[in-house]
């Protein structure tokens, strides 16, 4: 009998422990999910904020956002200035929502937070949920991230690519699978499609596969032979479409920044400016918000280990350290060394695909300071004063602000106003609908969004930059063209929304009974003949 009780009472008591086991695996899942809806719930929050002011605060939308709602018109292989990827991306969202500024906003914003998520689970995974939320809030005070958020280009989609490509890089060296290898492959194959600043990404994978030493093992040497050619794989049609189109993207970057030329004083001082820019501008926000929570670490006595820190291999640290030191600071020295070497034009938002992994960085870099330790009351409270701060700054130099404080941004060019004025004789003279458009991209796509007809845009008159548009579009039904004054004969003044610039119609060239053949663009002409060059401008 008393055999009997022993065994049901060790039997009672393992059962307890199972169901007490089980009982506390369901309230940390709840936990986590819950931690995770309220990052979600945050993130979006602060999206329709920055989005919804920067939609009031603008009479025209970004030009980026322009172009790429100027492109969306018909798919191809690439477009004159960059690759494809953005904008067959943008082709769905236009097809169900319209074709419009929310939604090229909308996309703008879904495009940026995905990447801000995908780096918050990466810190979480390598420092812990303290840090990573730090880090996250500390990006979203990055102004490439906030005053920007509505924008929508290829930086934007290249952020997306290259911060995968970190996670994806960490999996394929910690898993030690193909599969992530080939996964990593797909994504920088997409960010080539993005943009060919995807190198620097590039960059980030071979200063982390040296770190570890990758060419001694022979998984990850079949892994970087396996990434390689997949990318390659995916960017073998784009780059069949550059040789049959003179390399018009390369020939713009080389016409533009590329190809500057500078001399050596000046390559040296503009490669300062801009990574003093990076830093000391876009980011400042976010190293004020990291210096105010190191503050407080430093002041408070308290002290929070995570309960990971007891089993963390020390040699899993030093590759995570690895990793978030490569995306950090690879990109502010290669982008220097370009300008300096090549003597290239460095623009400005050449950061916004990298300058995310800076925070981490500098986290990394920071003396003595655990970041453990956080404070989440000085943390939330910090962050919102610095976003209040920007939203107000943004606001006051906007046109909605006091006149004194306007600042010369495109986003005070009155589109709307120039549409009103040219729309109603425009049509009295085609006799009938605008169907297109032409001039040069911006002003031209900001009118076209602001006509109910939504015309095709001809790009500076150059149908090898606009495929959408063909010289039988423009016999048949006219178009509206926008220009300097002096270079329109017989051009109508604009006014004073646009001093020195003038409009015109040109007449179609066949009988007006002909019907316009300026509809909606075939969408899945992937592939075009090479042509010559070939501008359009009326008598």
């Amino acid at each position: 009998m008393r055999e009997g009780r022993q065994d049901t009472v060790s039997v009672a008591i393992r059962v307890g422990r199972e169901l007490a086991a089980a009982g506390s695996a369901t309230p940390l899942s709840r936990v986590a999910s819950i931690r995770h809806g309220v990052v979600a719930l945050g993130l979006l929050a602060f999206a329709v904020t920055w989005v919804g002011l920067l939609a009031y605060t603008s009479l025209s939308p970004p030009v980026d956002d322009l172009e790429q709602l100027t492109w969306v018109r018909s798919l191809e292989w690439g477009y004159y200035k960059h690759p494809p990827l953005p904008t067959w991306l943008l082709w769905v969202p236009v097809r169900l929502f319209g074709w419009s500024e929310w939604t090229v906003y909308a996309m703008g914003a879904a495009t940026t937070l995905a990447s801000l998520a995908v780096f918050w689970r990466l810190m979480a995974r390598l420092r812990g949920e303290r840090p990573a939320l730090l880090a996250l809030l500390a990006a979203a005070c990055i102004t490439y991230y906030n005053g920007r958020l509505y924008y929508y280009n290829h930086n934007v989609v290249l952020l997306l690519a290259s911060t995968v490509s970190a996670a994806l890089c960490w999996q394929a060296f910690s898993a030690r699978r193909l599969r992530w290898w080939a996964a990593l492959g797909i994504s920088i194959g997409l960010g080539a499609l993005a943009k060919y600043q995807v190198a620097v990404t590039v960059g980030c994978v071979i200063a982390f596969a040296v770190h570890q030493r990758a060419w001694r093992d022979p998984l990850h040497r079949t892994g970087m032979v396996l990434a390689s050619a997949i990318a390659l794989l995916l960017v073998a049609p784009h780059i069949e479409w550059l040789f049959s189109h003179d390399f018009g993207p390369v020939r713009y970057a080389l016409s533009s920044s590329l190809g500057a030329r500078l001399g050596p004083a000046t390559r040296i001082v503009e490669s300062a400016h801009w990574l003093a820019d990076q830093v000391l501008n876009r980011a400042l926000p976010a190293l004020v918000l990291l210096g105010v929570v190191a503050w407080a670490i430093r002041r408070t006595r308290k002290r929070v280990t995570p309960a990971s820190a007891h089993r963390a291999d020390a040699v899993e640290h030093a590759r995570a350290r690895a990793l978030l030191l490569s995306w950090g600071l690879v990109p502010l020295g290669f982008m220097p060394l370009v300008g300096i070497l090549l003597g290239a034009d460095l623009q400005l938002h050449w950061g916004t695909p990298f300058l995310l992994f800076l925070i981490p960085a500098v986290m990394e870099l920071a003396p003595g300071v655990s970041w453990f330790r956080i404070d989440a009351r000085t943390l939330v409270s910090t962050f919102i004063v610095i976003q209040v701060l920007l939203l107000a700054l943004s606001y006051l130099t906007s046109p909605r602000g006091p006149r004194a404080l306007h600042d010369n941004h495109w986003r005070n060019f009155d589109s709307r106003r120039i549409a009103d004025a040219i729309g109603t004789p425009a049509r009295r003279n085609l006799g009938g609908p605008v169907k297109l458009l032409i001039g040069p991209a911006s002003i031209a796509g900001a009118v076209a969004l602001n006509l109910p007809e939504h015309p095709l845009v001809l790009i500076d008159g150059r149908i090898d930059r606009s495929p959408w548009v063909t010289a039988r579009m423009l016999a048949s039904c006219g178009a509206v063209e926008l220009g300097p004054s002096p270079n329109l004969q017989r051009g109508i003044p604009i006014g004073p929304t646009l001093p020195g610039w003038s409009w015109r119609v040109v007449m179609s060239e066949v009988d007006s009974r002909t019907r316009c053949e300026a509809g909606p663009p075939a969408p899945y002409s992937l592939h075009r003949p090479r042509g010559k060059t070939t501008t359009i401008s009326s008598p």
